[in-house]
Order: C-alpha cells, then structure tokens, then sequence
C-alpha cells in the first residue's frame, strides 16, 4: 500500500512540476544541481554524492537546523531504513537496527573514530546521550562495510561529522522549554582567524521526562529525567604549505534516572546511571608529490564509564545493587590516497587498535549477596586495507576494495566490497549496485567474562560474526530551472552467520544465522521557492534461520515524510511523519517470558519558526501532535504530545 502511494505521488509530482514537451526536451534537461554537497564515509573520499554507488542517507546541517533536534535518536527516527528502539523516554538506553542488523552491527563515528563501546557485553554503542551541538551533518551508510572500516561494520555505519569553521567568526545562542520540563541552552562558536580555524559547541540539556517502566502499566508512576552536558571541539591550523593539522574533542556527561525492567511494577524510584564519556582526535594531513599523495595520520583516544546505583528503598526494603563499567580505546590510522589521475584514485590504509576494559557488580538481597567481577582485559587489531575508486567520462564509477584483520585474541578476517555505477547520459538514469561482506570480533566479555555457579559464560574460542549481502538500485533525477527531483529505488539481501548467541550450558557460542531482504524507495522534491519534500520508505523482512522466526523489534516496513518550507526568509515551516509497522517482542516482567506483538504506530512532528529580526529567531517545537500511545521496547514508556518554545540569538 504505501509503496503504491509513494509511486503515484511521485508520478503525479513529476507530471504536475516538471513538464516535459518530447523526448528531445528531455535529452536537453539540465542535470541536477548538487549544492556542493560531497560524502565521505561511502569511501574515505570527498565525493559528489551522484558518484557514490552505495546506499546512503544524507542529513544536511540544514536539514538538522530546521527539526531543532537535540539528540541524535531524534534524528534517526526519521530515516526509513533505521529502526530505533529505546528503553523509556529521553535518556534511557538506545539501538538501531539498520535493514534488520543486529544493533550491534552498526558501526557509529564521529569524525571517523569509532564509538562502540569495548565494555557493552555485545560491543553496541548506546546513542542515547549523543547530542547535536557543533555537529555539521549525519551520514547513514547502508550495508556491509567492514573494508573499509573493519569490525562491527555488519548493517552499516552512521558517522556523525562536526563542523569546520571558515570565514569571520559567528557566535549563536540557543534557549528553549517546555513539557515534561524539557530545557535545552545550546553556544556554538565557529570560524577562522590568522589560519586557524575553530568551532566549538556546548549545550546543556534536562528533562523530567516519563516512567520509564510505562505509566499505561501497574505500579509504574515515578517520572525519570535525564541531565546531559556535552561539549565538542574542533581546530584545524596549517603550519606549512600542503600541512595541515586539525584536532578535535569531545566530552558527555550525564545522569539518567532508570526502572529496573519494563512492564508492571517496573518502577524504581532511586535507580541511577551516571555517563561519562570522552572523545580525543589529533590528525595530521599532508599533500606531497604535486599533490598527488595525501596522507592522514590520525591518533584517537576513547575513554567511557557507567556507573549504576541502586541503594534499598520503600519498594524494594531487602534489595540493592551498585555497577561500575569502565573501557578505553586508542587507534592509530594511516590513509594514504594516490591520485593517480584525475579519474583513479587508490587508497590504502593501516590500522592499529588497542582495547581494554573492567567492570565490577553486586547485587545484596534477602537471600544474599551476588557478585560479577571481570578483571582488566584487552585486546588489539591490525587491520590493512586497500580501495580503488576509478570512474570514467563523469559516466561510469566503480569502487573496490578488500580488507585484512588480525585480532590479537580471536580468528583473522579477510573481506572485500565492489560497488559500480552508470549513470544514463541522455535521461541521467543512474544504476547501481554493490556486493560486499562483513565481520564483527567477539567483544571482551564475550570472551571472558567468568562463569558463574549456573555454567561458563565468555568463550576465548569463538569466531567472528559473519555478513555478505548485496543491493541493486536506480535513481531517476528529473530537473528544470525550478525543481529538482530525484527517485530512488533498491532491493537488498544480506545473509548473517556464526552469530554469537547465549547457550546456558556452554555460555557464549557461534550458533547463530539470520538473514533480512528488502525493497526501499525514496523521492527527494527541491523548489527555488523554498518547498522540500523527502519521501522514504522500507518494506523489509529480517528472520533468524536457526529458529526460523522474525527477529525482535524489526518492523516489516517503514515511512517517512518530511515537508519544509520558508516563506521570504522570514517563516519556515517544518512537519515530519514516519509510521512504524508491527514488530514482535517478547514481555520479560513475568516468571516467564511470553512472545508479544507491538503494534504499529505513527507519529507526526513539526517546527514552526520566524525571523523578526536578522539575528533572531523565534521558533515553536511540537511533537507526537496527535498524542499517540505507542511502544518502542514491550513496557517501556514513550513521551505523549510535548511542546517546546525557544529562540536564537546570533551575536556576531
């Protein structure tokens, strides 16, 4: 039905916007314009967007100013082909599920450096506390990737890439409030002086939020906030010629009020997760032979704590429990691009990553006291890796590459990726299509975590997490001097094995096989006269072979709308709908487990805004409008229709 919809209401756009009078008409239409927009995580490389035969979403910073999001769950609610799930309202735990991956198989960035966190039992990166200060653009990639960027690259890659100042120096204030006693008070700063250049971001951001065990469930009534401060930092100076260096930082701190699970009774009024996190990147980018050699030399340092505590209380007088998660990372990355002719580039790269980490846990009871302590462990991978992007007459484009890891504690991995494209000359009708594989290390609890008095649970044996799949697509721009409008079609498969499952009797083991297929279709409407609209949508199906059952918490399809407009650069308009379709769950609040069925849901957003003055902005946020009730986790609570006020001064 809704892929019915999208075809005809893109027909009937291209019929009623751009007219074509005959063929030879058409063959003499303009291409579209590409707004000098480029993409770098596809390939490494800064390329116009046409050229990239990957499946990829964009969000611009312009798209990012107009939502006035502050985190980047926000964000990705809105693109069709990622599915997320949170465990409560703001603040609480947070996945994705890029074409019915696994959470943990999609890989997250910033800047290229890598965020899943060494201590998360599965190595998944919760995204929940990553806000959008000083952030200049979001890039979805879509598929295996691990040639290019190694482990846990299985679904894909989300690369959050901040701003790089230029120009005179601009400073911006942001201020908002509003339900669920929401605050956000963002600064940004941003350009360049005596040849350096700078951005930096800090935003504080609070809400009393909801239960995060539902409301709609018994005994579940204590709302749960969050609080976040986070604050980045980029520079970049060219101390010679052809010599650039460019550092950047990046810190999150926040505490977050939790329940104990989801369902009935979940409630917890004292349960507390404090987050630290911190994100260092010193890089060195040099030019030499004529500009024909770039290499970027780049260190980056992660260092992340969790601590929960859970002290006795009214409703649980016997029971308390405390946890401490602490990791580090530091990788080092040698890229080197030869620009062998000004239609071949080669790009070879070295990697070498070292991660450790440890936790302590104890939970007191009437019965007793348990504990789960797991002693500092470590491990490191060196990675080689090569890619060849050649495309010829602004025609044809063609990516290959392959990759070889060497995990210190685990089996070695071999894989590769071939991604080509033709673009039609006379219609502009481009083909693509890609062909890769994947693979994820066992993280370090799965490899040591020590058994306990029920059986063993890490497994220093296990092997890595396997991927291949494919995708095959079309997109069809049409263009006058008015309207651009591109469509975009694709079909995609991918096939996971050796999945590291649980056993009660052998702990941690490769038994695991899934597979998901699906068809996605985009529309993308630009207008001189300041109308937009994009159009998403995903019909997919994700099953675990080995029980053969659809997965948890992977909707059969997906769709997007967001319509914006500015009016005399005065008003803007914004409003976003995306529907999420029926999802199995299972409810873990009984004695036993029962299999439940999340129903579908959709939620329409928007933004209202005004410029009575040049440097100010006055802006209205509303959200879930039509206050629908809907779950994302089985038990797990949802925020109902909230409203925020706010405004933006630019000083400079």
């Amino acid at each position: 039905m809704w892929f019915s919809l999208i075809l005809a209401l893109s027909l009937n756009l291209s019929s009623a916007v751009l007219p074509l009078a005959n063929q030879e008409k058409a063959e003499k239409a303009p291409p579209p314009r590409e707004h000098h927009e480029v993409v770098v995580t596809a390939t490494r490389l800064e390329i116009p967007p046409r050229q990239v035969a990957s499946s990829i979403t964009m969000l611009t910073a312009e798209s990012l100013a107009r939502g006035k999001k502050s985190t980047l769950v926000e964000v990705l609610e809105g693109v069709a082909s990622v599915s997320v799930t949170q465990s409560g309202g703001p603040g609480g735990a947070s996945s994705v599920f890029i074409r019915g991956a696994n959470s943990e198989h999609t890989l997250f960035l910033i800047d290229g450096v890598e965020l899943n966190d060494p201590m998360n039992p599965s190595r998944s990166f919760d995204l929940a506390h990553l806000t959008l200060q000083n952030v200049d653009r979001v890039e979805v990639l879509r598929g295996p990737q691990s040639p290019l960027y190694g482990s846990d690259a299985l679904g894909g890659v989300i690369n959050v890439i901040t701003r790089q100042g230029s120009d005179k120096p601009t400073v911006s204030l942001t201020s908002s409030v509003g339900s669920y006693g929401t605050m956000t008070n963002r600064g940004e700063i941003t350009g360049s002086a005596k040849g350096v250049r700078f951005s930096l971001g800090l935003q504080h951001w609070a809400t009393k939020g909801v239960s995060a065990a539902s409301s709609f469930y018994h005994g579940n009534s204590e709302p749960d906030g969050t609080r976040n401060l986070s604050l980045s930092a980029r520079l970049s100076y060219a101390p010679i010629k052809n010599v650039e260096v460019d550092f950047i930082a990046r810190s999150t701190l926040a505490r977050v009020d939790i329940d104990n699970f989801g369902g009935s009774y979940g409630d917890d009024p004292n349960h507390i997760q404090d987050y630290r996190h911190f994100l260092y990147r010193a890089q060195v980018r040099s030019l030499t032979l004529k500009n024909r050699w770039e290499q970027k030399l780049s260190l980056a340092l992660l260092s992340s704590r969790r601590n929960y505590d859970n002290p006795a209380d009214e409703m649980h007088p016997q029971e308390s429990e405390a946890g401490h998660f602490e990791s580090r990372s530091l990788k080092l990355d040698w890229q080197n691009n030869l620009f062998l002719h000004p239609s071949h580039t080669l790009t070879l790269g070295l990697e070498r990553e070292q991660e450790g980490g440890q936790s302590d846990y104890v939970m007191r009871a009437a019965w007793g006291e348990y504990r789960s302590d797991f002693p500092h462990r470590k491990a490191a991978t060196t990675g080689f890796y090569i890619q060849d992007y050649f495309r010829s007459l602004d025609r044809f484009f063609v990516t290959f590459g392959f990759r070889f890891d060497h995990h210190s504690r685990g089996e070695d991995a071999f894989t590769y990726r071939l991604a080509p494209a033709y673009i039609w000359p006379r219609m502009g009708t481009k083909l693509k299509g890609s062909v890769g594989t994947g693979f994820k290390s066992p993280s370090l609890y799965q490899l040591y975590a020590p058994g306990t008095f029920y059986g063993p649970i890490g497994n220093p044996h296990l092997k890595p997490e396997k991927c291949s799949g494919w995708d095959i697509g079309v997109e069809q721009p049409i263009a006058n001097e008015r309207v651009q409008l591109r469509l975009a079609l694709a079909y995609f498969q991918n096939q996971f094995k050796d999945l590291i499952s649980y056993d009660v009797s052998r702990g941690y083991v490769n038994i695991g096989q899934a597979e998901s297929r699906g068809v996605e279709v985009e529309a993308e409407l630009r207008s001189d006269q300041g109308f937009s609209m994009n159009v998403a949508y995903i019909r997919m199906e994700a099953r675990d072979k080995t029980k053969n059952e659809e997965l948890l918490r992977r909707p059969k399809e997906r769709f997007c709308v967001a319509l914006g407009y500015s009016m005399h650069n005065r008003w803007s308009f914004s409003f976003s709908f995306h529907y999420t379709g029926k999802r199995r769950d299972i409810d873990y609040s009984g004695w036993l487990a029962r299999e439940v069925i999340l129903r579908g849901y959709g939620l329409l957003n928007g933004v209202i805004s005004c410029a009575p003055r040049p440097k100010v902005e006055l802006f209205i946020k509303l959200d879930n409008i039509l206050n629908t009730r809907y779950e994302t986790i089985y038990g797990y609570g949802t925020l109902g229709f909230s409203a925020q006020a706010g405004v933006t001064f630019k000083i400079i």
